[in-house]
């Protein structure tokens, strides 16, 4: 209680004193007043911990000696206090204080021995009552009508702290401030129309580098609006916190695509390839302050912020410098332009320093700048149309008699391609040619080996019968032989009624066995019956199996058709192999029957020798059957032979693929076959196992898709 008695006994001895030693009154009228810097006392709070209150008593002020005090960057709280005399004829005055890098800004006043709070600002401070973010540098203090106020100011930041102080009267404040507010209107304007004006030819020429214009216009602009209280946070809700840090993001962010730019426009690649290449580096830096401002220390990142905008000036510099020594035109647009900016910079923090005085031209210094530059870009990069359009028209007029020399040298090369064109067209058709002799060759090869098979099958079948009748042909004869002299000896007998002469005949005939011989005679003639038979069936077997007579399509009974090839296939089968016939009722199919028994002896052929290799001793079994099926008819050989493996399966209708062994096989049956089929619109399955053996399934239309094509047209 004692401590803040003696408190308010201070504040009130203070309230009243009409002067102190560290700063004097002062009286203000209507008119604007400032900076009042020299009238101020400024305290240093080193840890910010002072309340206004201990600020107030403390002896630690002392006078300041500059119009506008400089307090450097820290994370000290600074304290500043004045008197101020109202000779108005309004009640109370106006304080304005147009610095927004302030992060903490308090406006205190004394009255009656007691400390009342004016206003709480800052960039940091969080949303007033009306969710507005609390950011006026205009202030209201009551002072009544020739009288005498106490001001105390604290104020503190990451950033470089200025205090410019302002006082006067509503209508002189408030004139400035609109004034204030016109120009930079009309800055953001002239960004905003140079912006939308590069962003207009990007999207008509498709160059990178009025984009990346476009891009470090926008956020150059954003940065000067942030750093004089304006800026993007204006146009969409945000956050102290985002607030306080948005002019450096900005500037951070200005840098490389500034960089980015500059690297395009100068064409540094080709100009200052070393420096190009290091450029990247610079991004890497920027990255690492932005995340030290953001998440470790502000202080520290602002500090390194300030220190590597420099270090890029000085880079920028020096490859524009360099470009321009080298030659390049665009640099030279590039560096009057950036000239402009660099001198706003310089005057900027001459003025932050101390070595020039605090006003209107080097608080606006930066935005000015900025402006002469953005417009020098813009006269640069028309310039670079310019170029373009004589590049392109350079380039035209190269391409066009580039056109014309490719022109003539493709007519020439024409008349080359096209005696090529007929060199190689004879040599194919010869190719073609020989090819098809070749080919014809080999499927005549096939048919000659599959007609010796046939030969042999005829020769041995027809070879029985022909047996039968040439080995009964000798008894034949001598039975005939001994009827003819017995008859004759009855013939001449008969002249004579000599019966001694009979009996002679009667003997001979006991003699001669004429009874067995006649019995033998109609077994001679029943053997050589049967032999004629047999050869019947053979030669119309073959005739069927042929069909050389038949060319065109015609129903055919496929039963007949297996038929007839099994009856060939005799040899093949008989005494080795059991064969299963089941013959299904089937319709009559419109085929070429003698095609389709060439498929049929060569798959029953395939199936004879499979099953033969598994079962040497006559075991095996070779099923044939047929069946209708979904407006096909199947026939199904299917065999208990050594069967086949996948790889195999794959290949057994490829050209010359056999299994045998050499001399047994030329490899074309399979194919000739499923060529066969597929000419009448069939399909072959097969089914096989290693050892299990093997099941081929013919399919076949009934009725061939040209056959309805022809009845169609009849009709």
């Amino acid at each position: 209680m004692l401590k803040y008695g003696l408190l308010t006994v201070g504040l009130l001895a203070f309230s009243f004193a009409p002067a102190n030693d560290h700063a004097s009154s002062q009286a203000f009228h209507d008119h604007i007043t400032g900076p009042i810097g020299t009238t101020m006392a400024h305290l240093v709070d080193s840890a910010a911990i002072l309340t206004p209150e201990e600020a107030l008593v403390s002896d630690g002020f002392a006078a300041c000696t500059e119009a506008v005090p400089r307090f450097g960057l820290g994370k000290a709280a600074h304290w500043v206090r004045f008197s101020v005399f109202n000779q108005t004829a309004a009640q109370g005055l106006f304080v304005s204080i147009p610095y927004f890098a302030i992060d903490e800004l308090d406006v205190f006043m004394v009255e009656q021995g007691k400390l009342v709070r004016i206003a709480q600002a800052g960039l940091t401070r969080e949303k007033d009552e009306n969710g507005i973010l609390i950011r006026k540098s205009i202030f209201h203090v009551p002072v009544p009508v020739a009288d005498q106020r106490e001001v105390l100011l604290r104020v503190r930041g990451f950033k470089h702290l200025h205090l410019p102080v302002f006082v006067g009267g509503a209508a002189s404040i408030q004139e400035a401030s609109s004034e204030r507010e016109v120009w930079f209107g009309i800055y953001a304007g002239i960004m905003l129309v140079l912006a939308l004006y590069n962003l207009f030819v990007f999207f008509s020429i498709r160059d990178k580098t009025y984009f990346f214009y476009v891009l470090s216009t926008v956020t150059l602009c954003a940065t000067q609006l942030s750093l004089q209280g304006y800026g993007p946070f204006d146009l969409f809700p945000t956050t102290a916190w985002w607030t306080a840090r948005a002019p450096l993001i900005f500037n951070l962010l200005t840098i490389p695509l500034g960089l980015e730019f500059a690297r395009r426009f100068i064409n540094t690649k080709q100009f200052v390839p070393t420096l190009h290449r290091w450029t990247p580096l610079f991004y890497v830096l920027l990255g690492i302050t932005a995340v030290i401002y953001l998440a470790v220390d502000p202080w520290a990142g602002q500090a390194l912020g300030n220190a590597l905008s420099g270090l890029c000036a000085v880079f920028l510099l020096t490859m524009i410098i360099t470009s321009v020594i080298r030659g390049s035109r665009q640099a030279r647009f590039f560096l009057l332009a950036w000239t402009g900016f660099l001198i706003g910079v310089v005057l900027f923090v001459m003025k932050d320093e101390g070595a020039i005085p605090f006003s209107s031209l080097t608080v606006y210094a930066m935005p000015i700048g900025s402006a002469i530059e953005g417009v020098l870009l813009s006269f640069g990069l028309a310039d670079r149309i310019n170029i373009l359009r004589r590049e392109k028209e350079q380039s035209q007029a190269l391409a066009l008699e580039a056109s014309l020399e490719n022109e003539r040298i493709i007519r020439e090369q024409n008349v080359i391609l096209e005696q090529k064109v007929q060199e190689r067209t004879k040599a194919l058709q010869e190719s073609n040619d020989h090819l098809k002799r070749t080919q014809t060759q080999l499927v005549n090869a096939e048919k000659m080996a599959s007609l010796g098979q046939l030969t042999a099958g005829i020769a041995h079948e027809i070879n029985n019968p022909v047996n039968f009748i040439s080995s009964n042909i000798p008894p034949l004869r001598r039975n005939l032989g001994e009827v003819i002299d017995v008859l004759k000896d009855y013939r001449e007998a008969g002249t004579r009624t000599d019966a001694e002469a009979f009996r002679t005949i009667a003997a001979k005939e006991r003699k001669l066995g004429l009874d067995e011989s006649i019995e033998e005679l109609g077994e001679i003639l029943g053997s050589i019956e049967e032999g004629s038979k047999r050869t019947a069936d053979i030669v119309r077997g073959l005739r069927n199996f042929s069909r050389l007579d038949e060319d065109d399509l015609k129903p055919a009974d496929l039963n007949e058709c297996l038929r007839s090839t099994v009856t060939i296939l005799g040899p093949q089968f008989r005494d080795q192999v059991v064969l299963d016939m089941q013959p299904g009722s089937i319709p009559r199919v419109e085929c070429y029957a003698g095609k389709l028994n060439q498929v049929f002896m060569n798959m029953l052929n395939n199936a004879a020798q499979a099953v033969r290799t598994k079962h040497p001793a006559g075991l095996g079994r070779v099923t044939v059957s047929t069946a209708e099926r979904d407006g096909h008819v199947v026939v199904s050989i299917r065999d208990n032979g050594v069967g086949m493996s996948d790889a195999v399966k794959a290949r057994i209708f490829d050209p010359f693929f056999t299994t045998k062994d050499v001399g047994e096989g030329t490899g074309l049956g399979l194919s000739i076959a499923y060529s066969i089929v597929e000419k009448h619109h069939g399909r072959i399955e097969v089914e096989s196992a290693p050892g299990e053996g093997t099941e081929f399934r013919v399919l076949i239309p009934l009725v061939q898709p040209q056959a309805n094509e022809i009845k169609a047209q009849r009709a």
